[in-house]
């Protein structure tokens, strides 16, 4: 094996084949014993991430919030919510993250504020046709005295799009109601938010993750217009019209505001980086990850794969032309703060309906633990020898799976209530961390944590796992040393001989990498097996659900 040019250190371009760690703030540790993780609990945990071998950790958001949306309210983009610390303990964290080698990344929320924020606040004291409201979105609503939504858009988390306010006009929410969206139309908007990239590069930060980029740019023209249907509400109508036709998901404008940002990030030295959260189809989602904008663009379709060989296959293959036609590398993501975690996800039934499963308490239909922690070890493995980033979302290296039977009385996510009960939400995701087997809150803090944390977490705890062979732990340090080493380049070849139900790739120099996704046992090519996510019995047969690399 030959060593490889490092790229977390020396390069401009390290994230091109970068493994990023996302820290949820408040569920990762708690230093000060409130129950709600801080800055200073990250900081104390970095070397967990040094020892782990991740190049970057990217904080979702510590912005003061009211936590309407798990901190992605913002009230302020340039300050630290006083219950996560301050701006000392945030430099302090950059400062000890560069000394261990770490990258940091940060979230910037650019779609919308919360309502507490200064501007809104002003808006809504200056009353209808203020210059205060043109930074938001604000019109007068339909029907007799304009007591009816201006049009049938609808939030991602239920409900109308539009919230009244007291003197009779409507304000914008894509999201919760205590999310405003800002209207992108507007310079001061646009230069307020280039202040935010300055004020946070300033400080040290390598690069942002930018939430919903697609949806800054809107058609607001008048008069707006209906979408006319439930299927065109949310963004699985990009596929039901024409490229762009949207009036508020992935338009054409939005890439100008992109192109202007990356003339700011590139005054830096290095330049400063960014990832798209774009959920957008394959071909229009490379276009935010163009070198004129924004370097990366978050692959969602691999993480909405099934455990299903051609349909992985076939991401994959996308995956890789697309990012190619752009001249970006790929990204690879199987978790994160959004979505149920993918050691109980892989094994929902196809067509399975998650909502639904959560809303059972993860008991319809039954998940068993033990095999769901298998296919995700073997998903792990396949995705990391992936040309590209990896983005690894907390505890997924500790396998935890979801935790599904929240009580209700715990919930935070607003998806519960503005579905009128019939959503969860992503709180089960969300639950802190264990990082020992005993305490009140398995060493998440000194006393509980925000969310219970079942009795099962405490086998999946670091102290548990640390040193353990076989562990998920040691299964991913292995794999991230390892994959230091193997690393060259941004192509593989398919192997067309691969047994039915098996995907099998061969990267630079004959490194291999072959995943059993098939119920039984199958054949695998000749080679050293360098790691494996699950024991191989020395018979020459690759079990189901288990990848192994082969050099």
């Amino acid at each position: 094996m030959r060593c490889v040019t490092d790229f977390s250190s020396h390069r401009p371009d390290w994230w091109r084949q970068a493994v990023v760690y996302q820290v949820y703030p408040r569920s990762f540790a708690d230093a000060d014993g409130d129950g709600l993780g801080d800055l200073r609990g990250v900081t104390d945990r970095l070397p967990h991430l040094a020892a782990l071998g991740v190049d970057a950790l990217w904080l979702s958001p510590f912005y003061p919030s009211e936590l309407a949306d798990g901190g992605y309210d913002v009230a302020d983009h340039r300050d630290v919510d006083p219950r996560l610390g301050d701006l000392a303990d945030f430099d302090a964290l950059v400062a000890e993250a560069h000394r261990l080698g770490l990258k940091v990344i940060v979230d910037v929320v650019p779609n919308h504020t919360s309502h507490r924020h200064v501007w809104f606040q002003e808006a809504l004291a200056a009353g209808p046709d203020s210059p205060a409201r043109e930074r938001y979105v604000f019109r007068d609503g339909r029907g007799p005295a304009g007591a009816l939504p201006p049009t049938d858009w609808q939030s991602v988390f239920g409900g109308s799009a539009w919230q009244r306010v007291p003197d009779g006009q409507w304000y914008l929410h894509l999201f919760a109601r205590e999310q405003p969206d800002l209207n992108w139309d507007h310079e001061e908007v646009r230069e307020d938010f280039r202040t935010t990239l300055r004020f946070w590069s300033d400080r040290g930060v390598d690069g942002f993750r930018v939430d919903v980029a697609h949806a800054l740019a809107k058609d607001l023209a008048e008069p707006l217009r209906d979408l006319g249907t439930p299927e065109l509400f949310g963004e699985e109508a990009l596929d039901r019209l024409p490229p762009g036709a949207h009036p508020f998901y992935d338009r054409d404008e939005v890439h100008e505001i992109y192109r202007d940002w990356r003339r700011l990030l590139d005054s830096y030295t290095p330049p400063r980086t960014a990832v798209a959260e774009a959920w957008v189809p394959g071909a229009r989602r490379a276009l935010y990850a163009r070198p004129d904008e924004l370097d990366q663009a978050f692959n969602f379709e691999y993480l909405q794969a099934g455990w299903d060989t051609e349909e992985i296959r076939a991401v994959i293959t996308d995956s890789l032309a697309n990012a190619r036609a752009v001249g970006a590398s790929a990204t690879w993501v199987l978790s994160n703060h959004d979505v149920v975690r993918h050691a109980s996800r892989l094994m929902l039934p196809p067509g399975a309906d998650s909502d639904a499963w959560l809303l059972s308490g993860g008991r319809a239909p039954h998940v068993d633990e033990r095999a769901g922690l298998r296919r995700a070890r073997a998903a792990t493995l396949l995705m990391l020898a992936l040309p590209g980033s990896s983005y690894l979302y907390q505890g997924e290296e500790l396998g935890l799976p979801e935790v599904a039977d929240l009580p209700v009385e715990v919930l935070q996510d607003p998806v519960w209530e503005q579905t009128g009960r019939v959503r969860k939400g992503r709180d089960g995701c969300r639950v802190p961390l264990p990082w020992t087997a005993t305490g009140p809150s398995y060493g998440f803090g000194p006393g509980g944590a925000w969310l219970p944390q079942p009795p099962s977490f405490a086998r999946y705890a670091v102290a548990a796992q640390d040193g353990v062979a076989g562990s998920t732990l040691e299964l991913y340090r292995t794999a991230l040393r390892l994959r230091r080493k193997l690393l060259e380049g941004e192509e593989l070849a398919w192997d067309p001989d691969a047994s039915p139900g098996v995907l099998s790739f061969v990267r630079h120099d004959g490194w291999r990498c072959v995943t059993n996704l098939s119920d039984a046992a199958v054949p695998w090519p000749p080679g050293e097996a360098l790691l494996s996510s699950d024991p191989l019995d020395g018979d020459g047969l690759l079990p189901p659900d288990t990848t192994v690399w082969l050099g």
